[in-house]
């Protein structure tokens, strides 16, 4: 199954997108980026969680349409490689 991120992922929503994936988790296996348009270092915090949550159910994230500014910030954070990217 693949859940989808919404247009926006800022500090204002970070939080309550994080629940609703962890809520979700059947569903988490595969993010669809290609929404992803405004967002900030906030959603490498929430793919983050998600990921840690589904690796301790032996489980992996795979991320797809990852817009270039998510795969730079991800290697500005030095979390490329545990995103995949």
């Amino acid at each position: 199954m693949t859940f989808s991120l919404p247009k926006i992922v800022t500090q204002e929503n970070a939080l309550l997108l994080e629940k609703e994936g962890l809520l979700n988790l059947a569903n988490l296996r595969t993010i669809d980026c290609s929404s992803l348009k405004d967002f900030d270092s906030t959603v490498l915090t929430v793919l983050l969680a998600w990921q840690k949550k589904l690796q301790a159910d032996g489980h992996s994230l795979s991320i797809e349409h990852a817009p270039e500014k998510l795969k730079v910030l991800a290697s500005v954070y030095g979390v490329s490689a545990l995103l995949g990217f």
